[in-house]
């Protein structure tokens, strides 16, 4: 992709593909709801002519076909702007920080956007189905873009490139386990043990919005551990793809702390806005340390072999 041409056409073709695996998430989930097409019909109607009730909302093509020109350009242009950072960080890999905030701001943004001026649409759509799919947007578009440049993970990486995923998946794991544990003790003391996975496994695939009727259960437990854990290994993987670049550019530390940052702003917000009564039956402290418990474990695990970095940003900061 050296030539504006190409990374051009490279950036449309991954956003076109981003485009699309939103587009056949949501046909797959609205399917499985027995009604085809009712997410880009709701999202169509709120873009183009507001949205004071999701019930009152046809199934049209007259909605569902703009939206889905205007979703597929937006992608489009998202993915021209991601290809053209990942030219830019072969050649300057700290501009992977700019590619980590375009991809951050791209899931905030469109879930904030929704939030405030489509409300009505999460009567209908439940949040984490918008997540998982600017989330599989994000990783299809990626990975597209890299498979094209293959070697830009050992170019921006290092020879030590391998060594960063597993640290990564390790550090995810131990962050997970450390909560986990936290809460299990929580749980055990207040004489209810697996109850906090089980309630927030409840509203996460279910929809419990009432505390008092959940019924701890195996697969609930089972379901929201899975979760957990795959979204403690995704921050460890990017914390500990920044701190492998951090060896060659301490000032990609910046990103590493406002990743750690966004991932608590997020995920307080979210409980704030989706799930507010979760904090009547999860106090608020105990959602803080088990965050504290587990940036502890995290940070400290991944730091040990990266003290050299961590010396020479703070010495840059003075």
């Amino acid at each position: 992709m050296a030539s504006n041409p190409r990374y051009i056409r490279e950036g449309v073709i991954a956003g076109l593909i981003g485009a699309a695996v939103v587009a056949v998430w949501f046909l797959i989930y609205d399917a499985a709801s027995g009604r085809p097409f009712r997410t880009p019909a709701l999202l169509g109607a709120a873009t183009f002519e507001g949205l004071q009730s999701a019930k009152a909302v046809p199934t049209a093509v007259a909605l569902v076909l703009p939206y889905t020109v205007l979703h597929g350009v937006v992608f489009a242009m998202i993915g021209v702007l991601i290809a053209y950072l990942i030219v830019s960080a072969q050649r300057e890999p700290s501009r992977v920080l700019m590619l980590f905030i375009v991809v951050m701001c791209f899931e905030i943004f469109f879930l904030a956007v929704v939030t405030w001026f489509a409300h009505p649409v999460l009567d209908e759509l439940q949040w984490w189905t918008i997540l998982v799919a600017n989330g599989l947007a994000a990783f299809g578009m990626l990975a597209y873009l890299i498979i094209g440049q293959r070697a830009l993970g050992r170019a921006l990486l290092g020879p030590l490139w391998t060594r960063a995923v597993r640290e990564g998946i390790w550090a995810g794991l131990l962050g997970a386990a450390a909560v986990a544990v936290w809460f299990l003790a929580y749980d055990v003391a207040a004489g209810a043990p697996f109850r906090t996975p089980a309630l927030l496994g409840a509203w996460l695939f279910h929809g419990l919005r009432d505390p008092s009727a959940l019924v701890v259960t195996a697969p609930l437990v089972l379901q929201y551990t899975v979760v957990h854990g795959a979204a403690f290994i995704a921050f460890g993987l990017v914390a500990s793809g920044l701190l492998a670049l951090a060896d060659r550019e301490p000032r990609v530390l910046f990103a590493f702390v406002m990743l750690y940052c966004c991932f608590e702003v997020f995920f307080a917000a979210m409980v704030t806005v989706f799930a507010e009564w979760l904090l009547e039956a999860v106090p608020w402290w105990t959602i803080v340390a088990g965050n504290l418990l587990a940036t502890v474990v995290m940070v400290g695990f991944l730091l040990r072999e990266h003290r050299v970095a961590w010396r020479e940003f703070l010495h840059a900061r003075r």
